[in-house]
């Protein structure tokens, strides 16, 4: 899955939003070469982890499944090295600099100039922003369907609702990085467990009779190509490459590459075994009427699940698992749609950083960021439709397409060309890419 090359990048340490340190490390500081901080990096793969495991994965087994068996197996096989080697690359286009502290959107700035930096930084927002929204959607759906169902309730007022949920999430984030990382362990451990339990739970319901015949060729390459896009958008955890690779600089200066890259595997290796482990199980046990059920309700598909089959053990863990990787993913999409918000307007009303102070600013986005994910949490728009139509263009750009043209370009850079996994990811981006456009046309 992982070329084994050396990473020599030249960036030196920097801070993360997390630590009130912003001087770059020294070679005293910086962990000796051969050293790692592995409960640093086991918290940052966790984290990683959390943030993919969202509305992504929880809506993935609807569309993924609707394609067919045979496509989704050969999705399965592919969607390891894609995920890894496209965040591979942000990660070292990010960890490329110098300057310590520096996240994406300067890195942008300065390697391509203002104004394709500045354009960058505007797309970096738009592949992060929606899908804040879509959890704002996603979790509200979740808590009143959960208490509808299971605890036999009167569905609360939705605008009194969403608002709750919203503000407690955007609590977590205000409260700081190393408070958000430590509120994503508790969710994300138990969430990995009960992902193994629903999915082994499963199994006696699976009906393989979905397998008998194959699919004609053309049908099975547009299954495929139909596919992509929503595996890409739903192990993507491009929004917090940003402040991982920043911290990564900060914990181990001229290493942080080589060191992110271990990083990246091993979130690479949960996804895939956790994510495509529940994902074949739930499509196995609902069949394409089940699936089809839970796109028509919007709800994700543990709470179909918990709804339509009986269980007390799926009635009440589907739901937990939903809300509890909600919350984990939006917490790394809230970073990254912060991040974004504040380079726009750093590179647009105020590049020189004089006109509005720092905490001015970042408080400004908190509301921004929360008054509109709790307005679109009140209106309630499909959750797929934002999925396909809003977040899949732009994030296949940002993490596939992007990171490849900054190899081709950038001097920093140039070790990591030539690579057979650069024409791998390139091939994947415009696969995604032209898959999602077909979708919007068709």
């Amino acid at each position: 899955m992982a070329e084994h090359d050396h990473d020599p990048t030249t960036a030196h340490a920097g801070g993360s939003p997390a630590a009130t340190a912003t001087t770059a490390a020294t070679p005293a500081q910086t962990p000796a070469a051969g050293h790692a901080n592995r409960r640093f990096e086991t918290n940052w793969a966790i984290s990683l982890f959390g943030t993919a495991v969202g509305a992504g994965v929880l809506f993935l087994p609807i569309n993924a499944g609707l394609g067919g068996l045979w496509p989704l197996l050969v999705v399965t096989i592919l969607i390891g090295p894609m995920t890894y080697l496209s965040h591979r690359a942000l990660s070292r286009f990010v960890c490329a600099s110098p300057v310590p502290g520096e996240d994406i959107t300067g890195v942008a700035r300065k390697a391509f100039g203002e104004g394709l930096g500045r354009v960058i930084t505007v797309v970096y927002f738009l592949a992060i922003y929606p899908i804040v929204l879509i959890y704002g959607v996603g979790i509200t759906n979740t808590v009143d369907s959960l208490l509808v169902n299971q605890f036999h309730l009167a569905s609360p007022p939705r605008w009194l609702l969403s608002g709750l949920l919203v503000a407690a999430m955007m609590a977590v984030m205000l409260a700081g990085q190393r408070i958000m990382l430590i509120i994503t362990q508790w969710l994300v451990y138990p969430l990995i467990l009960i992902l193994l339990g629903v999915t082994l739970y499963l199994i006696p319901s699976w009906d393989l009779s979905v397998f008998q015949g194959a699919p004609a060729p053309g049908d099975f390459l547009m299954s495929v190509w139909m596919i992509i896009p929503v595996l890409v958008f739903a192990f993507n955890h491009s929004p917090a490459i940003s402040q991982f690779s920043v911290a990564m600089k900060h914990e181990y200066g001229d290493r942080a590459s080589e060191r992110a890259s271990v990083v990246l595997k091993r979130s690479t290796v949960l996804l895939v075994i956790f994510t495509m482990g529940f994902v074949w199980s739930c499509v196995l046990a609902l069949g394409p009427t089940g699936l089809q059920g839970a796109k028509a309700q919007n709800l994700p598909v543990l709470s179909y699940l918990a709804n339509e089959h009986g269980s007390p053990f799926i009635a009440y863990l589907g739901p937990a698992v939903a809300l509890a990787a909600i919350a984990s993913s939006f917490f790394g999409h809230y970073m990254g749609a912060a991040e974004g918000a504040v380079g726009v307007v750093r590179s647009t009303v105020d590049p020189r950083g004089t006109k509005i102070s720092d905490k001015a600013l970042k408080t400004a986005v908190a509301v921004f960021i929360f008054v509109t994910t709790w307005l679109v949490a009140i209106a309630n728009p499909s959750i797929l439709s934002l999925i396909e139509s809003l977040a899949g263009p732009v994030i296949a750009v940002i993490l596939y397409l992007m990171p490849m043209y900054a190899i081709r370009k950038l001097p920093a850079l140039e070790p990591y060309r030539g690579k057979i996994s650069n024409v791998f990811v390139t091939v994947a981006g415009l696969v995604a890419v032209s898959g999602i456009i077909y979708g919007l046309v068709s």
